[in-house]
């Protein structure tokens, strides 16, 4: 499917395989993203995936938050329906979906996703946060789902979408590497590097 996929979109998007899971995602000026690797057996894994999306998404609500952008984190277990999934499954897009622990506005569009990577060193955390207006029309052609542009469109949200103005990324990736430090209980300086 790669290679298919290489050939389609030529010269428009680089195509990147990512071990983490879950469909495909358009990454670009609109998306902040943040990877951790945290040893086995670690307290902020907790003892289940929802437990290990938990206090990391949490953080991200509380960034989101300071810019004036309020969310929460989606569990099934909330017993809501939500308004933005339908019956439709976009599971080549992982924005197209929800997964438990990932975190959405009050109407119940995505604004954050997460997945990982578990291996015999440890657990590969990754989150993309939508800052910006998404080019979902580049996904859809490069994965040719393009009668699926307004539903992946009406599923998802951007901090820029919600506040009704441009975001300053660095502003953001500053305030979520300040977060992760205190978080981690590591120096700043290695989140840097």
């Amino acid at each position: 499917m790669r290679r298919a996929i290489e050939k389609r979109v030529a010269g428009s998007i680089d195509i990147v395989d990512r071990d983490s899971g879950g469909g495909a995602v358009l990454t670009g000026p609109w998306l902040v993203s943040v990877s951790v690797v945290i040893p086995h057996r670690h307290p902020m894994l907790g003892q289940n995936i929802g437990d290990s999306y938990r206090g990391l998404a949490q953080l991200h609500v509380s960034a989101l938050e300071n810019f004036g952008v309020t969310s929460r984190v989606w569990f099934p277990s909330d017993l809501i329906k939500l308004p933005a999934l339908d019956d439709l499954v976009l599971d080549w897009a992982c924005f197209g979906g929800l997964s438990q622990g990932e975190v959405i506005n009050g109407d119940g569009r995505k604004l954050v996703g997460l997945s990982q990577k578990r291996n015999i060193n440890g657990v590969l955390l990754v989150v993309g946060t939508l800052v910006g207006c998404v080019e979902w029309k580049l996904l859809c052609d490069a994965m040719d789902h393009d009668d699926q542009l307004h539903t992946l469109s009406d599923r998802t949200i951007s901090m820029q979408e919600i506040r009704g103005e441009e975001i300053d990324v660095k502003e953001f990736s500053n305030e979520l590497t300040q977060r992760l430090s205190r978080w981690m209980g590591l120096d700043e300086k290695i989140l840097r590097s």
